[in-house]
């Protein structure tokens, strides 16, 4: 990294390998690994989420990893508020900070700004969370019927946060899209390498690595989370594979047939996170099959 103010971005699927290159990045380049995947900032779920091992940890410098008990919410604003923090505090000590993850929303968050919505107050969430599919819809029809348009009836997750925003700003989700942006760190030198297998390449690695967690224990995960009796709307209860593989726990479903529904809706999802790389992502370097100790990539990181 050539500017004092550089941030390496290493973008991809699930299951891609971009966990191990960063690792490998951090330990070339005196850096420091911070957390770019809205599951793996929750404590509670090391094995679903596939969170950086304690060897992993050990091998380079993890932060904003596990931070959480999966009772809170995260959300884009908190994290993108400790990512900046974390930056500026590795740059005073002349490190490189270098983001990792796949979750889409963070990595735009942190590279073109946000809208500057404000957080929507707890009773309000819990108000909105009574409403059913239809009813968010109705309500969305009847409030923004532009942004009615662009969701899908079904997409319950951006049907809530717009029945959230209108109730708690009273403007419309559609008018607040159109403020512009605001960057938390105008200053960085972004510096972006994506990993963007085939499909079908990404879709194997998913499958061996659900069968894996199998192995490590998530079904005790899994159980000692329903114990607790967790909100089922909270992030971490919805991280891929908890809400499939919990019907095997409780015994509504045999555990071979949770499984594959795991493996479907994780195939389905690396599929919209490589759709979005590939689209949304602009990079440095592109790289097209997963990592695997490749030793030339981090000859070509080294030039950015």
């Amino acid at each position: 990294m050539k500017n004092a103010r550089s941030v390496l971005i290493i973008a991809g699927p699930t299951a891609s390998g971009k966990s191990r290159l960063a690792i490998d990045a951090a330990r070339a380049f005196n850096g420091v690994i911070i957390n770019c995947d809205a599951m793996q900032i929750y404590k509670d779920i090391p094995i679903i989420a596939a969170t950086p091992s304690e060897e992993e940890k050990n091998a380079a410098e993890h932060r904003l990893f596990e931070l959480y008990d999966a009772k809170k919410r995260g959300n884009v604003v908190e994290w993108l508020d400790l990512c900046v923090a974390e930056i500026r505090a590795l740059w005073n000590e002349q490190k490189l900070p270098i983001v990792v993850g796949g979750t889409g929303m963070y990595i735009d968050a942190l590279i073109n700004g946000m809208t500057p919505i404000p957080e929507v107050p707890s009773e309000i969430r819990r108000h909105v969370a009574t409403m059913s599919l239809s009813e968010l819809y109705t309500f969305l029809e009847q409030n923004d019927p532009i942004m009615a348009q662009k969701l899908h009836k079904n997409d319950k997750t951006r049907l809530t946060r717009a029945a959230e925003i209108i109730l708690f700003t009273k403007r419309k989700l559609s008018e607040w899209y159109q403020v512009p942006l605001i960057k938390k760190l105008p200053e960085a030198k972004f510096k972006v390498v994506k990993i963007v297998p085939q499909i079908e390449v990404i879709e194997q690695r998913c499958r061996e690595r659900l069968d894996k967690m199998v192995e490590l224990g998530v079904l005790e995960e899994i159980a000692a989370l329903l114990k607790r009796q967790i909100d089922e709307t909270l992030p971490a209860m919805k991280a891929l594979g908890v809400p499939e593989l919990s019907l095997a726990v409780k015994g509504e479903m045999p555990l071979s047939k949770a499984l594959e529904l795991a493996k479907l809706h994780t195939r389905q999802y690396a599929k919209r996170q490589r759709t979005w790389l590939k689209n949304k992502l602009s990079a440095e370097i592109e790289f097209t099959e997963p990592y695997i100790n490749q030793t030339d990539w981090l000859e070509k990181i080294k030039l950015l």
